[in-house]
């Protein structure tokens, strides 16, 4: 049985607790099973320097552990002096995800940064940072809406880890037990209208064949298609107008 008693194709308990921190432009604690990520969003009215007098603006991402999220404490990045090359990867993977989110030219000269830090950490914390980063980004661009002529939100984003184990089962989201004993790993990243941002899929083990690799989609589509809903619905009910929410 997997963990919440859960079917192969089910996911895990997911939860969304918008504006969680008083001070950011958008804020959502959001939960996977056991899984906990604060994604917090800030507007800033200055854009990177090669977008400079481009009239267009710009959203990027960061993300970090901190050290209490695993069961032995984590040293903090900062304490080394640098961020790690799975903290550098997974930042890139969640700022390319948002930014097909908003149409920069919309945003004008402004930038976006979103920040996902992991507070509890069992399995799939990029795709949790995702879909809330995708929440609190839209409540940091509702709050500002005066400054737009228009929404420059187009679409939004959600995301799911999925995997093969040694049983040849397909299973949706995994929690850290389930991902360290997987022979394939793959994290699904879509858009509310069907769409593929991202495949990211390894074979750990044994290698996958193309008819596993569709229908690991299709169970993830399925699965992205109850997320997105769910996120539209908390946003509604925080006061956000339909038309900020595609």
């Amino acid at each position: 049985m997997r963990s919440f008693e859960r079917l192969d194709h089910q996911p895990r308990p997911i939860h969304f607790e918008l504006d969680f921190t008083k001070n950011a432009d958008g804020s959502v604690l959001v939960s996977f099973g056991n899984t906990k990520v604060i994604c917090t969003a800030f507007l800033e009215e200055r854009v990177p320097f090669f977008l400079k007098n481009s009239g267009t603006g710009w959203i990027t991402a960061e993300y970090g552990m901190l050290p209490g999220s695993t069961h032995t404490r984590g040293q903090r990045e900062a304490a080394k002096g640098r961020q790690s090359g799975r903290t550098n990867e997974i930042q890139r993977l969640i700022g390319r995800s948002l930014r097909t989110c908003v149409n920069l030219a919309d945003l004008g000269e402004r930038s976006v940064t979103v920040d996902c830090d992991v507070i509890q950490a069992d399995g799939g914390t990029r795709t949790a940072s995702v879909t809330g980063g995708c929440v609190a980004l839209i409540l940091c661009l509702w709050k500002h809406r005066r400054k737009f002529i228009q929404s420059p939100i187009v679409r939004r984003v959600t995301a799911v880890s999925m995997g093969i184990n040694d049983q040849g089962r397909i299973l949706v989201d995994l929690d850290y037990e389930e991902d360290s004993g997987c022979e394939v790993d793959l994290n699904l990243i879509m858009t509310h209208q069907g769409q593929l941002v991202e495949v990211q899929g390894t074979a750990e083990g044994t290698p996958f064949s193309p008819d596993q690799l569709t229908e690991m989609v299709e169970l993830g589509e399925t699965c992205l298609g109850k997320l997105q809903q769910q996120q539209r619905d908390v946003l509604l009910e925080k006061g956000v107008a339909e038309t900020w929410i595609p």
